[in-house]
């Protein structure tokens, strides 16, 4: 995966944010938190307001803009005159970020079972009552070891297209 000098790092939600910050606080993925506009992460989902923030500041270099999201029809619109001035690159997490730690839990094949949506399964299922909200997914994936291992056993499990790229795409190999 290639980037340009500068990354936008843009979050679906908070869930997501919080996973990135995480990979990004151990040194875990493929670019540092220096190669961030703004040094962090982002979470800005409208194309035209990252224009309005970023575009119109006048980088001499083209923006790799990531895009850590469990829709697959989202668009990212941007006016034309701008186009020609970012790479995107969507991370997709379908179906959702919750899958991970469906995963952790090893509860992949109990979870196909349940035809739940992942958040309502790790409420109902795991009892893991407020699973969307930092302090959760913080202590969740403490330990950030388990955050890799649940990664990895999400690419191993799901259906990726050849098309798209996941969270593991941007893990360090090791």
């Amino acid at each position: 995966m290639e980037f340009s000098k500068y990354i936008a790092c843009i979050c679906e939600g908070t869930a997501e944010q919080v996973i990135i910050n995480i990979l990004l606080d151990n040194n875990k993925l493929i670019f540092d938190r220096k190669d961030l506009l703004e040094e962090d992460v982002l979470r800005s989902r409208s194309g035209q307001k990252f224009e309005q923030q970023y575009l119109r500041k006048g980088f001499d270099d083209k923006i790799t803009v990531l895009r850590i999201l469990d829709s697959r029809n989202e668009n990212f619109k941007i006016s034309r005159a701008y186009q020609h001035k970012i790479d995107v690159i969507n991370i997709i997490t379908a179906p959702e970020i919750e899958m991970l730690i469906i995963c952790n839990e090893n509860k992949y094949e109990d979870y196909k079972k349940s035809k739940k949506k992942p958040s309502s399964y790790c409420k109902e299922d795991l009892s893991y009552k407020n699973v969307k909200s930092k302090t959760f997914i913080t202590e969740y994936f403490e330990d950030v070891d388990s955050l890799i291992n649940a990664i990895k056993e999400y690419k191993k499990v799901s259906n990726i297209p050849n098309h798209e790229s996941s969270l593991f795409d941007l893990l360090k190999k090791e």
